[in-house]
C-alpha cells in the first residue's frame, strides 16, 4: 500500500526539508526488518513517531542512518544499554571522544576475556572427546560417563575428567 503523502506528518517534514520515511522504507534502506524497527523503539533506542490523523506513521530520513548504527554495534557485540550510551554521547554537545573509546577498549577487554574462557571450553571438550575411542556401547561411554558425574566408564577406563 502506498502511504498516503498528504498527511500532516508528510508536509511537516517537507517544510523542513527533511525525508519522510514509512517504516517498511526505513527497514528496507537499513537492511532490517520491520519488527527489528518497532523492536528499537520499545527498547527507546529509537523515537516512535507520532501517528496521524489519517495515514502512516513517518519516520525522519536520519532513522535509517540510526538503525545502520545501531545494527553495526550490535555486530561488534555491544549490548542495548552500551549503543544508548553511545547513541547519548553522539548527541552530546561537547562529548569527548575518549569517552567512546573508553567503552570500544572496554568491550574489546570483554571480547579477549570471552576467547580466554572458549579456549578453556575447548580444552575440556577435547579431553572429553578423547576419553571416548568411539568402539564400545554408549552405556560403556567414558564422554556420557563423565558428563554424569562417573570418574570412569563402564570399562574401568577414565571418563575424561573434563569439568
Amino acid at each position: 500500500m502506498t502511504p498516503d503523502l498528504s498527511t500532516e506528518a508528510t508536509l511537516s517534514f517537507a517544510m523542513h526539508g527533511e525525508e519522510a520515511l514509512t517504516i517498511g522504507e526505513v527497514a528496507r534502506r537499513a537492511e532490517v526488518n520491520v519488527e527489528t524497527i518497532r523492536f528499537y523503539e520499545r527498547e527507546g533506542l529509537l523515537a516512535r513517531p507520532a501517528r496521524p490523523t489519517r495515514g502512516f506513521r513517518h519516520y525522519r530520513g536520519d532513522t535509517v542512518e540510526r538503525v545502520r548504527f545501531i545494527r553495526k554495534a550490535k555486530a561488534l557485540g555491544f549490548t542495548l544499554e552500551e549503543i544508548q550510551q553511545l547513541l547519548s554521547l553522539r548527541a552530546t554537545t561537547g562529548a569527548k571522544c575518549e569517552a567512546v573509546r573508553t567503552r570500544a577498549l572496554s568491550k574489546v577487554a570483554q571480547v579477549e576475556q570471552k576467547l580466554r574462557d572458549l579456549r578453556r571450553l575447548r580444552t575440556a571438550l577435547v579431553r572429553l572427546a578423547d576419553s571416548c575411542h568411539g568402539e564400545c556401547e554408549v552405556d560403556e561411554c567414558g564422554i556420557l560417563a563423565s558428563l554424569s558425574g562417573h570418574a570412569t566408564s563402564a570399562h574401568g577406563r577414565k571418563g575424561g575428567g573434563a569439568p
